[in-house]
């Protein structure tokens, strides 16, 4: 018999923490939670102080009468769930189910899974933090009071299988009003001249500044002609010449928002992707003779804040790898948002001894992918900053000046290890100009005025989107990945080469939202809500308090809206085309994964077909069908013949209406992370990246 029973979420992490405690000590999984609200119904009695009901999880009867059977055996139970919200809650859960006093030290909390984390963390446990408790409590609550009252009413005036939510709800309205400045953008005519610059045997490239040391913006081609009219000839005097140090500081370590948004940039992850490999990382990995080892820290943050332990760590091992000269000579200081609860630290490798590359045989190819980049991440942010030499220079003709600037790495520091990415894939490259001075002369090659037009927002991709949602205090770190994926799910929004664009549905639940929830989908309102939680969360408001003032508004509103609200009617739109087995038009219909083809004679008929995008290209290979655009299983696009399968023509890469000028044969269109390239399939024939 076992002396301590301990209780965590998941088996991973169990067998983790079972070897680092020793034989007096047994470890079994919850799965999670064991109780929650019923699904069935509202579980929530909003005449009686709010009220709730638990039940016993469907499917989790076998599993909590096993750890009742446990507890009993058990001396002491400790209750290791989690150190978040939904990880007090759940040990709270498991308190009540197993009769233990939430008042003793049950609980036991720690931020990474090693065997001195564990050790020390069992040496410090609490009562239950009924505070936490309170605060995933109310917003289970308010979730449960607005999805279960505005849910079935959208059932019955517009669709069944429709969903609502406060923060899912406001992050399709953030998509439909960017989606409404693209199509009400317009554009705005800016002109610039280039030119290339001569000095000696160097080239370097300038821009077309102002005139008389002011600087002119070009708004049309006549005033490109009037400033082109008035250089004499080719020669360029240096007017001025700036040279600056400039220093460069590393991204601070990983917080939830920041790796999922790099994670997209640099992995192509998803970030649903992006949390499932970072809890494996996080619960633990079998490393052979080492054992199991978890090997970043919790990754539901909003902190940057490092323990002095790693921070120590860190400098043994820079000094090590790297030198002396790599070590940061100051404290930096953590930059702390507005909304961050800093609950724990930054996300970080529990050991930064262990390099990536010494784990290439105990992990996947995207879990060591997603280390590597928690590993530089932390590694560089506890470098010493980057040293770069900058020069700017004045070229004038007469009145016209044209500006060059130029820059190169004096000391790498951090930039060693890792730089941070951007949402455009755009690399800073050195550029150094020639050895000028004041006085200097140089001659003008090339002169190249470009017309412009100013450019829509970009749409979200789901980086932007988590990036917006947390400045806005919309969600918290544990929220945005169920979020994006609850959106797609219900058909609300869809990805376009991975950016979001709302459905029709989405559209029209949003305007019906709009119209009698207004407080629901506005931004403020939700991150105060969030604001009113964190209070809860450090036991200056009561729950019950903030439920009840949401309600009072609420409950009106939903009596207008059930009285009011108007049935919409979705006309299923024509395809074009007949069903090839009974003859009836097929109809566009919105299922979970998107827009597909149906039989207008459902249920009689239940022929569906996925719609194919005809892209203008005929088949290369059989020559009697036409290239289509198709989605994979795993929504991945790729091009085919419309006569499949009698010809089997496939291409990842799109395929181009017009023929390689080298050796005729087809030309498609690649993906590169600068940009798209146009290059040959058979031959070596490649064109310029364009962005």
């Amino acid at each position: 018999m076992s002396d301590y029973l301990v209780i965590v979420e998941s088996p991973a992490k169990a067998k983790t923490i079972e070897r680092y405690l020793g034989k007096k000590y047994k470890v079994k999984a919850s799965m999670g939670h064991v109780r929650d609200l019923p699904r069935s119904q509202m579980g929530v009695d909003a005449k009686n102080d709010f009220d709730v009901k638990y039940i016993t999880i469907r499917g989790k009867g076998p599993v909590l009468k096993e750890l009742k059977t446990a507890a009993k055996k058990a001396k002491k139970v400790y209750l290791a769930a989690d150190p978040d919200r939904e990880g007090e809650a759940i040990a709270w859960h498991l308190a009540h189910s197993l009769n233990l006093d939430i008042n003793s030290d049950c609980r036991v909390v720690f931020n990474e899974i090693t065997k001195d984390a564990i050790k020390e963390s069992f040496k410090h446990p609490r009562p239950i933090n009924q505070a936490l408790v309170d605060a995933q409590q109310a917003r289970r609550v308010l979730d449960r009071l607005v999805g279960y009252n505005i849910s079935p009413l959208l059932w019955k005036k517009v669709k069944k299988g429709l969903s609502a939510g406060r923060v899912q709800s406001v992050a399709v309205r953030l998509i439909i009003d960017r989606e409404k400045e693209i199509q009400s953008f317009e554009p705005e005519e800016y002109w610039s001249i280039k030119a290339d610059f001569i000095k000696g045997k160097e080239q370097f490239e300038g821009q077309f500044y102002g005139v008389n040391g002011k600087k002119v913006e070009l708004s049309n081609e006549a005033e490109v002609k009037n400033i082109i009219s008035t250089i004499e000839g080719n020669s360029f005097t240096v007017s001025s010449v700036t040279k600056k140090e400039r220093k460069r500081h590393p991204a601070p370590p990983f917080i939830t928002s920041s790796l999922q948004q790099e994670a997209a940039r640099k992995l192509n992850f998803r970030a649903k992707k992006t949390m499932m490999l970072a809890q494996q990382l996080y619960e633990g990995i079998d490393l052979g003779k080492e054992g199991t080892v978890g090997l970043i820290t919790y990754m539901r943050t909003d902190s940057t804040r490092i323990s002095e332990t790693a921070i120590q760590e860190s400098s043994e091992y820079i000094e090590k790898t790297y030198g002396k000269q790599y070590l940061t000579e100051t404290k930096r200081k953590e930059k702390k948002g507005a909304n961050s609860q800093d609950a724990h630290e930054g996300i970080r490798p529990t050991s930064v001894f262990r390099e990536p590359s010494s784990l290439k045989q105990y992990l996947g190819r995207d879990q060591l992918r997603l280390y590597k980049l928690i590993w530089e991440r932390f590694v560089a942010s506890q470098m010493a900053s980057a040293i770069m030499d900058t020069m700017g220079v004045d070229l004038s003709n007469g009145e016209v000046v044209f500006r060059a600037t130029g820059s190169k790495v004096k000391f790498p520091g951090f930039m060693k290890v890792y730089v941070e990415g951007n949402d455009d894939n755009v690399e800073e490259k050195e550029n150094m100009l020639p050895d000028l001075v004041e006085g200097d002369h140089v001659f003008s090659k090339d002169i190249d005025p470009k017309q412009h037009f100013t450019q829509p927002p970009p749409r979200y991709t789901e980086a932007r989107l988590v990036k917006t949602m947390e400045e806005l205090g919309i969600g918290r770190p544990s929220t945005y990945a169920p979020t994006l994926d609850t959106i797609q799910k219900r058909g609300y929004v869809a990805l376009d080469n991975k950016r979001f664009i709302p459905t029709e549905l989405g559209e029209i639940v949003d305007e019906l939202m709009l119209e009698f929830f207004p407080k629901i989908l506005d931004v403020e309102f939700t991150a105060k809500m969030e604001h009113d939680l964190d209070e809860v969360e450090e036991g200056r408001t009561e729950w019950i308090k903030i439920i009840d003032e949401f309600y009072k508004d609420f409950e009106k509103r939903l009596e207008i809206a059930e009285a009011e609200m108007k049935e919409v009617e979705i006309k299923d739109e024509p395809a074009g085309v007949d069903c090839e087995n009974c003859g009836h038009p097929m109809v566009y219909k919105m299922g979970r994964y998107g827009k597909f083809m149906a039989c207008s004679n459902f249920p009689d008929c239940r022929n569906t077909k996925p719609i194919v995008k005809e892209i203008g290209v005929p088949c290369p290979k059989c020559e009697k069908g036409n290239i289509v655009e198709r989605k994979s299983k795993k929504k991945r696009i790729f091009y085919g013949c419309d006569q499949y399968p009698e010809c089997d023509f496939l291409s990842w890469d799109k395929p181009l209406p017009r023929k390689c000028p080298k050796c005729e044969s087809l030309l498609v269109e690649k993906k590169l992370k600068k940009g798209i390239q146009v290059q040959c399939a058979q031959c070596d024939y490649k064109e310029e990246p364009q962005k």
